[in-house]
């Protein structure tokens, strides 16, 4: 009786790690689905405050046990966790891939709606026809159902429109060469002190006409402008640009002297003086000996060695 009871009290000792380890697995995999499926509730409620999706079936509850009998409340508890999950996860994967496919169907659509609307606007004016609009009314394009309005006739002694705007007393040229013209208004526009109306114009001529001839004198005489406004750092922008952007222009080895000027107004004659050194290097043998003069004397003040 003695080895009995001993043996019996040695198995309900190892009974119980037995359940436990029984159970551990059990534990890891609800609490992989619980943290799968709060992934997924964020997936489709983001940024929702406590929006969740219910599971559909609960997890029973274990009814009590007496005393002395063993215990499974837990287990079943944990097995109807999981049961409850797994549902949910498929309840809800269900219902993500009903709506993509919801989605797929308006996007299709979408491109259908959008491809037919195209093909009836470009249908729009052979409908039309020629002389269709004489009337100045809407013009019904065939039987596409669009409806295109037409421009209104002009009226008889109705005013031309009004010749770009120009600056007060500064006469805009036309000679018949767009670039020369434009050219020669933004340089009135210098000359006449209009340093802000100037800088647009000249931008505009090179911007316009790159390969005209005047666009190196246009650029030159931009960093001119900025020069002459106060703005050293911008005319020494627009000086370098005209020598790296037209270094065979008529006005580049100008835009060199006039860069080391600019550098000087900032205060850097030692980068003046390399200035001076490139267009003595670069263009020695074609500037004009009063060029040469003012270099020298430049080069003087800039005490260059």
């Amino acid at each position: 009786m003695r080895t009995l009871g001993l043996g019996m009290a040695v198995a309900a000792v190892l009974a119980t790690p037995v359940a436990a380890q029984s159970g551990a697995p059990l534990e890891g995999r609800v609490g992989k689905l619980e943290s799968e499926m709060r992934a997924v509730q964020r997936k489709v409620f983001p940024g929702g405050a406590g929006q969740m999706v219910e599971p559909q079936i609960s997890p029973t509850i274990a009814p009590t046990t007496p005393e002395g009998v063993p215990a499974t409340s837990a287990l079943t508890d944990l097995t109807a966790r999981v049961t409850s999950l797994e549902q949910q996860m498929a309840t809800m994967t269900g219902q993500i891939e009903q709506a993509q496919h919801r989605l797929r169907q308006l996007e299709d659509q979408f491109a259908a709606f959008r491809k037919d609307t195209d093909a009836r606007l470009n249908a729009v004016p052979a409908a039309a026809g020629p002389g269709a609009s004489g009337t100045g009314g809407p013009v019904a394009a065939g039987d596409t159902g669009v409806t295109v309005p037409t421009a209104p006739a002009p009226v008889r002694g109705a005013s031309k429109p009004a010749v770009e705007p120009v600056v007060a007393g500064i006469d805009k040229p036309s000679g018949g060469d767009p670039a020369e013209d434009a050219y020669t208004y933004g340089y009135r526009l210098w000359s006449a002190k209009k340093y802000a109306e100037a800088e647009t114009q000249l931008k505009k001529v090179v911007a316009d006409y790159p390969k005209h001839r005047r666009a190196s004198f246009a650029q030159n005489l931009l960093g001119r402008a900025y020069l002459d406004d106060g703005k050293p750092s911008l005319a020494s922008i627009a000086f370098y640009d005209n020598y790296k952007k037209f270094p065979d222009g008529e006005r580049a080895p100008d835009s060199l002297y006039y860069l080391g000027s600019a550098l000087m107004k900032l205060n850097k004659p030692a980068d003046a003086c390399k200035v001076y050194g490139e267009l003595g290097d670069v263009y020695g043998d074609k500037i004009s000996a009063e060029m040469k003069a003012d270099v020298a004397r430049a080069r003087v003040a800039a005490k260059c060695k």
